[in-house]
């Protein structure tokens, strides 16, 4: 098996391989072309080592496996081509006839190229003594699409059901290869594609859009863009739409009063085609006595009266249908106060807006520095009240004779009712307030409960209490401050 294996790449090998002192045939490997146009494909022959013998030279077309001659130039009889190619084929570089032509180039030019010319193009050299010497060339035949966009139907109707319909189809026939269609519009819709592979290898492309017509889609603008390879086709269409009228009656403005002149309803209506005709009523009764009909507008002549109230309808009509508009017409026995101009109003609204925003934040301003000055307050009293869980700060020395911390000027005893002590706010003991035994009262009876008050001690200096040592009227309460010597 490896000895059969080394054999095949030997011959591969030496096909592939220049013999014969280096002859070689050069061509392109790949050329293209569109349907109708003119290609070369070229050939040359190389003779590195001369002197060899060019006895013919044969193009051939190799499709499917088979193979058919195109042309031929041979030094002794001059060149030929094929019938099937008679008329498309010539040697670039050969006249026909010609006695001992060069063929060391047999370059081909094929015109008006069909998609039937696709194949590989082997160019074949007999030399002598060399032997026969051969390349290949690839032909891409590419056919650029008929690309054509067009409406479905000239007259495209809106109606009341509200039915998709197809109003445009945009076609690419016959591409190779195919190419790629897409819609640019501002319309609601979606589109549709149907792509068909025809027998030649061409591809066909359609699209249709697809709208429910209506008459905000009349004379909207519908592009088909068709992309194929790098060129950019495109058509557009501007849609008609035909629809029944809208109508809107123009004329009343809430301020019909009794004896005012010259009033008027106007019927004002948007279709495609034009409206043929209008016809006025009043719902519910006849029109008034005093009222001229001129086209789509109603006149009333002379003064108003309560006859003009009611509903008026405006019936028009064009080649599609008929649609109405109505209004309620409310007469008052004296006009309507009228407000300043709009623009005014706007002003005024904008500076109400603008004081309403400068009044909040003045509010939120003045609240804001009300409660700080209101904790500033709070923080200062609470200065002034004895500490709660601290330890009494040591009094200031009075001088270097006096052996204890206090001394009885800063002791005073206030004696308080239970009404009294009521009205105060009271606090808890002292628990973490540190004394020594010295310094702790002791009181008579052990279960009295004693609750300790913050005191004003300018008002006890002026309000005298006396002293009962029991759990009845009065309980003691001392302070304890600074003395002012």
């Amino acid at each position: 098996m490896a000895m059969q294996a080394s054999s095949w790449i030997l011959l591969v090998v030496l096909l592939n391989t220049p013999v014969g002192n280096g002859q070689s045939v050069q061509m392109d490997t790949e050329v293209s072309g569109f349907v109708g146009s003119t290609v070369e494909l070229n050939c040359l022959f190389i003779n590195s080592k001369p002197p060899v013998k060019i006895s013919q030279v044969t193009w051939q077309k190799s499709f499917n496996g088979t193979k058919q001659n195109v042309a031929i130039a041979n030094p002794a009889l001059g060149v030929s081509v094929l019938p099937a190619f008679k008329d498309r084929v010539t040697f670039k570089h050969l006249a026909m006839p010609q006695e001992n032509p060069s063929l060391e180039d047999t370059t081909i030019v094929f015109s008006n190229l069909r998609l039937l010319d696709e194949a590989a193009y082997i160019c074949e050299y007999t030399t002598f003594p060399a032997g026969n010497r051969e390349n290949m060339v690839n032909l891409t035949v590419y056919a650029r699409p008929m690309t054509h966009m067009t409406l479905t139907t000239p007259i495209i109707i809106a109606r009341a059901q509200k039915h998709k319909m197809t109003v445009a189809t945009c076609l690419s026939a016959n591409g190779k290869p195919p190419s790629v269609i897409k819609w640019d519009t501002k319309l609601k819709g979606q589109a549709t594609f149907q792509e068909t592979h025809n027998p030649n290898g061409t591809v066909t492309i359609r699209s249709n859009y697809v709208i429910v017509p209506s008459r905000e889609s009349h004379r909207q603008k519908l592009t088909c863009i068709v992309t194929y390879n790098s060129e950019h086709f495109s058509d557009s269409v501007i849609l008609n739409v035909q629809y029944e009228p809208e109508v809107k009656i123009d004329g009343f403005d809430g301020n019909w009063y009794l004896n005012r002149q010259d009033v008027k309803l106007t019927c004002d209506a948007d279709a495609n085609p034009a409206v043929t005709g209008y016809h006025w009523k009043l719902l519910n009764g006849s029109l008034p006595r005093n009222v001229e009909i001129r086209n789509n507008t109603l006149f009333f002549r002379g003064p108003v009266t309560n006859d003009f109230s009611g509903t008026y309808i405006c019936d028009a009509t064009n080649s599609i249908g008929t649609r109405s508009g109505l209004v309620e017409v409310n007469v008052t026995e004296k006009p309507l106060a009228q407000g300043p101009p709009g623009g005014v109003l706007g002003i005024l609204g904008a500076v109400v807006v603008f004081g309403l925003i400068v009044g909040v934040m003045v509010t939120i301003c003045m609240m804001y520095n009300h409660g700080q000055k209101s904790r500033t307050e709070a923080d200062n009293n609470l200065t002034e009240m004895p500490p709660m869980h601290k330890p009494v700060p040591p009094p200031p020395k009075k001088n270097n004779d006096v052996k204890g911390g206090l001394i009885s000027d800063d002791i005073q005893v206030v004696l308080l009712d239970k009404d009294e002590m009521l009205k105060l706010s009271l606090h808890p003991p002292y628990n973490d307030m540190v004394l020594s035994e010295s310094l702790k009262p002791s009181f008579a009876h052990k279960d009295c409960d004693v609750q300790y008050a913050v005191l004003d001690t300018a008002a006890l200096v002026s309000s005298p209490r006396r002293s009962v040592h029991s759990c009845g009227d009065l309980v003691e309460y001392a302070t304890i401050q600074p003395s002012s010597h």
